[in-house]
C-alpha cells in the first residue's frame, strides 16, 4: 500500500492526495497533542481516582470483615462467661436451697423436740400433783376414819357403814 501511495505520489496528477494526506497526518498528530494535553490527564486521574477508590473499598471491607470476625469471637466469649456465670448463680442457688431447708427441718425437729420435752414435764407435774392430791385425801380419809373410830367402837356393820360414807364421800369430791 505505501508502494502504491509513492508511485501515486511520483506521478503529477496525485501530488494534491499526498499533500492531503500529509494535512491530514499532520492534523491527526496535533489532535493527537490536543487530547494528551486537555483529556488524557484528567481521564487518567479519573481512572486513577477510580482505582484507589476501589483499593480503599477493599481495604475498608478488609478491615470491616477483620473487625467483624474480633466482634464476633468478643460476643462468644461473653456468651461463655453468661453461661457459666448463670450456672454458678443456679448452683449457688440450690445450694442455699437445700441449707435452708436443712436449717427449717432442723428447727422444726427442734420445736417438735422442745414441745416434747415441755408436754413430758407438764405430764410429770400433773402426775405429781394428782399423786399429792391423792396423799392429802387419803391423809385426811385416814384422819377423818381415825377421828370416827375414836368417837365411837366399830362393829361390823358400823365399819361397812363408814366404808360406804367414805366412798361417796369420794365420789363428791
Amino acid at each position: 500500500m505505501l508502494n502504491e501511495f509513492l508511485l501515486v505520489g511520483a506521478s503529477g496528477g496525485n501530488q494534491l492526495a499526498l499533500g492531503n494526506m500529509l494535512f491530514v497526518l499532520l492534523s491527526f498528530l496535533v489532535l493527537l497533542l490536543l487530547l494528551k494535553k486537555v483529556a488524557w490527564k484528567p481521564v487518567t486521574k479519573m481512572m486513577q481516582d477510580r482505582a484507589d477508590k476501589i483499593t480503599r473499598d477493599l481495604d475498608s471491607a478488609e478491615d470491616a470483615k477483620v473487625t467483624a470476625e474480633k466482634l464476633a469471637a468478643e460476643r462468644q466469649a461473653q456468651l461463655q462467661s453468661a453461661r457459666g456465670e448463670a450456672t454458678t448463680i443456679i448452683s449457688d442457688a440450690k445450694e442455699a436451697g437445700v441449707k435452708q431447708r436443712d436449717q427449717i427441718v432442723t428447727e422444726a425437729n427442734a420445736t417438735a423436740q422442745a414441745l416434747k420435752e415441755r408436754a413430758t414435764v407438764s405430764i410429770e407435774q400433773e402426775r405429781t400433783e394428782a399423786m399429792n392430791g391423792v396423799k392429802n385425801d387419803v391423809a385426811e380419809m385416814s384422819v377423818m376414819i381415825a377421828q370416827k373410830i375414836i368417837q365411837k367402837e366399830l362393829k361390823l356393820e358400823d365399819q361397812k357403814a363408814l366404808i360406804d360414807a367414805y366412798i361417796e364421800g369420794l365420789g363428791e369430791k
